[in-house]
C-alpha cells in the first residue's frame, strides 16, 4: 500500500477526493502503526513514518469515506511513571468524525490483568473494540443561517434526544429516538407553541457504556462519559451507516433552525470514559497519557480526578487544549450549532490547583473568531475543592444559576429568611453578575434540570426514591429543597394534587418571569414523572421518557401563556440591571421597579432581613426600560404588579395608587375563575395560600 507524506494539519481523518490523510498526535510514540479494516474486520496495517511537530502523518491513496481505522501505538509502558503504551491496544481517534459500533469490556480492552493492577496485558483489543470512520464532509446545507436570537429574548429547553422522542406517538416509530425524531413537526411545533428559542441537547458527543451498570442491566442514559468529542453518537442515528450519522445529525439542525430554534450542545471537556488508573486503554490513555490527562505530580500511576468519574483532562497542555477548540470550532463551522453548555466547568479552569477564570481555556475562547461568537453557558461548578463558582466566569460566558434554583424552591415551600435572597435572584443576581460587566441575561435561570426531580417530583416528593438505579438509594443529592405537599408520591387526594398543580404553576411563572435567561427541563411542562427518582443517568427506559400519553394539558396551556407573556413585553427580559430609579425622558416619577410590602407600603430595607416575609409584591415600570431597540428606538412596554404569598394562609394586598390607578389580572396561579379581570385603585387583590397574581395597568386615556 502506498503512503504519500501527507501533512501534519488537520489532525484526524481528512478526504480530499483522491485519498485520506491521516494525523495523530502523540509525543511519546516510537512508531505509530494505522490501521484499516474491511467490511469482515480484517486488519491491514500501515506505518506511518513521517512526524512533524510529535504530529505522526501520511497520506493514503484511494482511502475513501466509510473507512474503518484506529491506531496501534509504541512506545514506553511504565504506569509508575504516567506511561501506558501498548500496541496490542487498538486505539480511537481522538479526532475522528464518526465512530462506528460500540465497547465490548473484554479484558483485552483494559492495559492489566484483572485482579492484578500492576500486571501488563497484551491481549489483542481490536475484536472488542468500535472503529473510527472517514467520512465525507460535504452536506447540501441550502440557505441555513444560525437564528442567533439575542440572550434576552432566549428560552431555553433542555432535552435528550431519546427521552424526548421515543415514546411520541406522533413521531414515526423508526425514527423515535434518534436525531430525526428531534427534526421531526411533533417536536418542532411542540417547542415553537411553548416559546423555546433555543434547544440544549444532552450529550451527543460518542460516549461509551459503564461496565459496572452494564453488569446491573443498566446503561449510561445521559450520556456524559465522552469518548469522541468530534463524533455524533451512532445511538441516535436514523442512518445505520457511519457517514450517516453525521448527516442526520447536520439534517436535524438544519430542521430546526428552519423552526427558529438555536442548537445547543451540552459538552463533557473535562474528563473521558477511559475513567482512573483502572480503567480501559481506549484512546487517550494509549496515545499520550501524560498529555491528555492530570496526573498525579509525585505518584502518576494515578489521576486527578475533579470530576468524581476518575480522570480530569489536561488543560494545561497545548495539545489537549488545541483538541478541545478544535472540537468546538468544529461543531461550529461544520454542524451549524449555535452554542455550548460546559458540564463541570469550573474543571476547565484548574490549570494547577485551583479555580483560575483566568486559565488557559478561557483566554483561548475569548481569542477564537469562531467559537467566541456563539453562546457560552458553563456549569459553573466540579467536585474539586473550591470548585463552586457561580459568578465567576469570565464576561463573555453565561452560567447555571444554581444561587436562583435553589432560593426559588425555598421560597415557594415558605422557608423563613428567603424574601431577600429572592429578590436578587428573580431580578437577574445582580450581586453575583454585574461586578464583571455582565447583564441579567449572565443568569441562566433553572429549576429543575436533568439532574435532580423533575418539576412534578419536586411537589409530590420530600426525599428521593432511587432504588431502580442498583446502589440502595445510596446515590443522588439528598437535600433536595423539595416539599410533597403532604403526601409522599402519587396520590388521589383531590385537595393535595389541586396544591402540587398550582405549586407548578407557581414555580413555572415565577422561571419564566423573572430577569435573566430562563430554562425548561424536557417534560417539565405536561407534568412528567420519574417516580421520585433524583439520579435517573443509568435509566433508558420509562423512568426517564417523556410519557407523552398522559399529558397535563391544563399545565402545558399555563406554560405557553406565561411564555407568550415573556416574548410579548420587554419589561420581562431587559438587558440591564434594575436601577430603582426613574427615567427622564418619560416626565414620570416613578422608579423601574418598586417593592411593596402586603400592606400595601413600600418594603424598607429592615424588611428585606425579616425572617418571617414569605410575601411580596413587585412593581415593574415599564415606561421605565433603560434600552434602545434594534431601530434605536426607546424600550417602552406595560407596567405590571406581581403579588407573591408563599404563606400557607391568604393575604389582602392592597393596590398602591402611587403606581396606578386601573388594572386588570393577567395571570393568576391559582386560577380563580372569579377574580377580578379589572380592578380600580384604591382595591384590594385577594391572594390564596401559595399563590401568584400579576396585574397589567391600564393606561389611562389623553
Amino acid at each position: 500500500m502506498i503512503v504519500r507524506p501527507g501533512t501534519a494539519y488537520p489532525l484526524g481523518a481528512s478526504y480530499d477526493g483522491s485519498g485520506t490523510n491521516f494525523a495523530l498526535f502523540s509525543e511519546v510514540a516510537e512508531r505509530v502503526e494505522l490501521c484499516l479494516f474491511d467490511a469482515d474486520r480484517n486488519e491491514t496495517r500501515v506505518d506511518l513514518t513521517e512526524q512533524d511537530g510529535f504530529v505522526w502523518h501520511g497520506f493514503v491513496p484511494g482511502i475513501e469515506p466509510g473507512q474503518s481505522y484506529g491506531y496501534r501505538v509504541h512506545g514506553p509502558n511504565d504506569p509508575a511513571q504516567g506511561l501506558r503504551c501498548n500496541p496490542n491496544k487498538l486505539l480511537l481517534d481522538p479526532y475522528a468524525k464518526a465512530i462506528s459500533g460500540r465497547f465490548e469490556w473484554d479484558q483485552s480492552v483494559f492495559g492489566y490483568d484483572f485482579g492484578e493492577p500492576t500486571s501488563r496485558n497484551d491481549d489483542d483489543s481490536a475484536p472488542y473494540m468500535p472503529m473510527s470512520v472517514v467520512i465525507n464532509p460535504w452536506f447540501d446545507w441550502g440557505t441555513d443561517r444560525p437564528p442567533r436570537h439575542n440572550y434576552a429574548e432566549t428560552v431555553i429547553y433542555e432535552a435528550h434526544v431519546k427521552g424526548l422522542t421515543v415514546a411520541h406517538p406522533d413521531i414515526p416509530e423508526e425514527l423515535r429516538g434518534t436525531y430525526a425524531g428531534i427534526a421531526h413537526p411533533a417536536i418542532l411545533d411542540h417547542l415553537t407553541a411553548l416559546g423555546v428559542t433555543a434547544l440544549e441537547l444532552m450529550p451527543v458527543h460518542h460516549f461509551s457504556d459503564d461496565s459496572v451498570l452494564q453488569d446491573r442491566g443498566l446503561s449510561n442514559y445521559w450520556g456524559y462519559n465522552t469518548i469522541g468529542f468530534f463524533a455524533p453518537d451512532s445511538k441516535y442515528a436514523y442512518t445505520q451507516t457511519p457517514a450517516g450519522h453525521v448527516q442526520d445529525f447536520k439534517a436535524m439542525v438544519k430542521a430546526v433552525h428552519a423552526a427558529g430554534i438555536e442548537v445547543i450542545l451540552d459538552v463533557v471537556y473535562n474528563h473521558t470514559a477511559e475513567g482512573n488508573h483502572l480503567g480501559p486503554t481506549l484512546s487517550f490513555r494509549g496515545i499520550d497519557n501524560a498529555a491528555y490527562y492530570r496526573l498525579v505530580e509525585d505518584d502518576p500511576q494515578y489521576y486527578m480526578d475533579y470530576t468524581g468519574t476518575g480522570n480530569t483532562l489536561n488543560v494545561r497542555h497545548p495539545h489537549s487544549l488545541q483538541l478541545m477548540m478544535d472540537s468546538l470550532r468544529y461543531w461550529v463551522t461544520e454542524m451549524h450549532v449555535d452554542g455550548f453548555r460546559f458540564d463541570l466547568a469550573a474543571a476547565l479552569a484548574r490549570e494547577f490547583y485551583a479555580v483560575d477564570r483566568l486559565a488557559s481555556f478561557f483566554e483561548l475562547v475569548q481569542q477564537d473568531p469562531v467559537v467566541s461568537q456563539v453562546k457560552l453557558i458553563a456549569e459553573p461548578w466540579d467536585v474539586g475543592p473550591g470548585g463552586y463558582q457561580v459568578g465567576n466566569f469570565p464576561p463573555q460566558w453565561t452560567e447555571w444559576n444554581g444561587h436562583y434554583r435553589d432560593t426559588v424552591r425555598d421560597f415557594w415551600r415558605s422557608e423563613p429568611g428567603t424574601l431577600g435572597e429572592f429578590a436578587a435572584r428573580i431580578t437577574g443576581s445582580a450581586d453575583l453578575y454585574e461586578h464583571t460587566g455582565r447583564r441579567p441575561a449572565a443568569s441562566i435561570n433553572f429549576i429543575t434540570a436533568h439532574d435532580g426531580f423533575t418539576l412534578r417530583d419536586l411537589v409530590s416528593y420530600n426525599d428521593k426514591h432511587n432504588e431502580a438505579n442498583g446502589e440502595e438509594n445510596r446515590d443522588g443529592e439528598s437535600h433536595n429543597r423539595s416539599w410533597n405537599c403532604g403526601v409522599e408520591g402519587a396520590t388521589e387526594d383531590a385537595e393535595v394534587t389541586a396544591l402540587r398543580a398550582q405549586q407548578s404553576r407557581n414555580f413555572l411563572a415565577t422561571l419564566l418571569l423573572s430577569q435573566g435567561v430562563p430554562m425548561i427541563a424536557h417534560g417539565d411542562e405536561i407534568g412528567r414523572t420519574q417516580g421520585g427518582n433524583n439520579n435517573s443517568y443509568c435509566q433508558d427506559n420509562e423512568i426517564s421518557w417523556v410519557d407523552w400519553s398522559s399529558v397535563d394539558t391544563d399545565l402545558l396551556e399555563f406554560a405557553r401563556a406565561v411564555s407568550r407573556i415573556r416574548r410579548e413585553h420587554p419589561v420581562f427580559r431587559r438587558r440591564r440591571f434594575f436601577d430603582g430609579r426613574p427615567v427622564a425622558r418619560t416626565g414620570e416619577n416613578l422608579p423601574d421597579i418598586g417593592w411593596i410590602r402586603p400592606d400595601g407600603s413600600e418594603m424598607t430595607e429592615a424588611d428585606w432581613s425579616e425572617g418571617f416575609g414569605r410575601a411580596v409584591g413587585i412593581f415593574l415600570n415599564g415606561n421605565a426600560i433603560r434600552e434602545v431597540d434594534d431601530y434605536a428606538e426607546p424600550v417602552v412596554d406595560d407596567s405590571f404588579l406581581m403579588f407573591l404569598n408563599a404563606h400557607w394562609e391568604a393575604l389582602e394586598f392592597p393596590v398602591p395608587e402611587r403606581f396606578g390607578h386601573r388594572w386588570e389580572t393577567v395571570l393568576d396561579t391559582a386560577m380563580r375563575e372569579d377574580a377580578a379581570a379589572d380592578l380600580a385603585t384604591p382595591a384590594q387583590v385577594t391572594l390564596p395560600p401559595r399563590s401568584m397574581v400579576m396585574l397589567r395597568r391600564i393606561e389611562e386615556e389623553s
